[in-house]
């Protein structure tokens, strides 16, 4: 039987404060009823940042480019690649079909990128770029005509390295702004901003709540919460790399969980102590040890079976798993967001740079959805062909049946007048094609 070494003080919640929601809501209706003016209204007040245009002009996205190192600009190059890479390998797994199901009778579909969608990359606690290359990059190789980029300023001026990932990634337009003026701006559209079909990138609260309210209205990938973790470990590994996998993601944010799920009491108790000895000289301390202490957990099971379904349960965006074989679990765990396999790898690479998406699910969404992937940018649209009299007959028979088990006499005379015409059958109007 499993049982808590340390047990989360907090339990999360995927409910949103009324408060964030009533913020929220009027913003966007601001934003609906006046535009640009309501934007740029929120962008002074929220990001300190007054501009007459927040479309950033070729000259400012060069100059940010031109302002990498060499070094930074190598690095953005190989992330992107990768990313880029991978992308290309999961759009060539997704095919057009066409298939004859009866004769003269042809269904199929076909994968239909979203025109217009727009990508959301935080910056305000830290500059993510890399949210640039998993959005806009990812949207670019499905095929999406037009990709519109938003991040907020940083320390009150232009994000100069998001701007030129985003450029990099093949970003269309890019605007200087943040939180949900930035969301409504591109979802409900302004004077001189287009209106997206769709919304991707991961945020604040506020953002999140924006997108939620929005969803209809707009696509979107998924609601992002904070930034959860989950290890798996046997004693093939010690506490001093534990700890440190599950400091690294806790440093996100005060909210953000990190639990341990082990079969080791050896290596719960020795992941523990580290902790506190990281904990003492992790500069970013202050938020992890507070994530830590609020929603840390460790979990000690008797067998591999019981860490399966702990971790299931706990269905967290970013699973470790290192272990002496790894492969039992990406064998058997079924809820998760993204697996990092072995000890060789960890939840930082695919967070910045190995080619995986790192918009995940959280909240427990990993039980019915994976994170953001090509697929996602794509619409599977599908359509219908019939060749011959002899097939429109035949489905038109069944089909004027069917609707009138249903009592839609009017569908069941779309099927009727194909029988009278292509069937040769003198079918009364209103009434039902008599079985053979």
């Amino acid at each position: 039987m499993s049982r808590h070494l340390k047990t989360a003080r907090i339990s999360q919640s995927n409910e949103t404060p009324p408060a964030v929601t009533e913020t929220v809501t009027k913003l966007l209706a601001d934003v609906a009823d006046r535009g640009d003016q309501a934007v740029r209204d929120a962008a002074i007040r929220f990001d300190k940042l007054d501009r007459g245009d927040y479309r950033l002009t070729r000259k400012e996205i060069d100059a940010c480019v031109d302002g990498l190192s060499r070094q930074e600009r190598t690095d953005l190059d190989f992330a992107q690649e990768q990313i880029r890479n991978f992308a290309k390998a999961q759009r060539d797994t997704i095919l057009d079909l066409e298939i004859e199901t009866l004769p003269g009778v042809v269904l199929g579909h076909r994968n239909v990128p979203i025109a217009n969608v727009g990508c959301y990359v935080p910056g305000g606690k830290y500059p993510l770029l890399a949210s640039a290359h998993m959005t806009v990059l990812t949207a670019k190789v499905a095929g999406c005509k037009r990709v519109v980029t938003c991040a907020p300023p940083f320390k009150g001026e232009v994000a100069s390295k998001i701007v030129a990932a985003q450029h990099l990634a093949g970003a269309d337009e890019i605007y200087c702004l943040g939180g949900v003026q930035a969301i409504a701006a591109m979802a409900l559209g302004t004077e001189t901003i287009k209106a997206v079909d769709m919304l991707a990138g991961p945020g604040s609260a506020y953002v999140a709540e924006a997108k939620r309210i929005l969803f209809g209205r707009v696509g979107i990938d998924l609601f992002a919460g904070p930034t959860e973790t989950l290890v798996i470990a046997d004693d093939t590994v010690d506490g001093e790399i534990v700890a440190t996998d599950l400091l690294g993601q806790a440093e996100h944010g005060t909210n953000s969980p990190a639990i341990l799920i082990t079969n080791s009491e050896r290596l719960a108790r020795d992941t523990l102590q580290q902790i506190e000895r990281i904990l003492r000289i992790l500069p970013t301390a202050d938020i992890a040890a507070r994530a830590w202490e609020d929603h840390g957990e460790i979990i000690v099971c008797d067998s591999l079976e019981e860490m399966v379904a702990e971790a299931d349960n706990v269905a967290s965006e970013h699973v470790q798993v290192m272990t002496s074989d790894p492969n039992y679990f990406l064998e058997n765990l079924t809820n998760y967001g993204a697996l990092f396999l072995g000890v060789r790898t960890n939840v930082a690479y695919g967070d910045k740079v190995i080619g995986t998406n790192h918009t995940l699910p959280t909240l427990k969404a990993a039980r019915y959805t994976g994170g953001l992937w090509v697929g996602k940018f794509l619409k599977t649209c599908t359509y219908q062909r019939i060749l011959t009299d002899e097939a429109s007959a035949r489905v038109g028979a069944v089909a004027s049946r069917l609707c009138h088990m249903e009592g839609f006499v009017g569908h069941a005379e779309q099927a009727n007048i194909r029988v009278r015409r292509f069937g040769g059958l003198n079918v009364p109007y209103g009434g039902s094609v008599d079985a053979a």
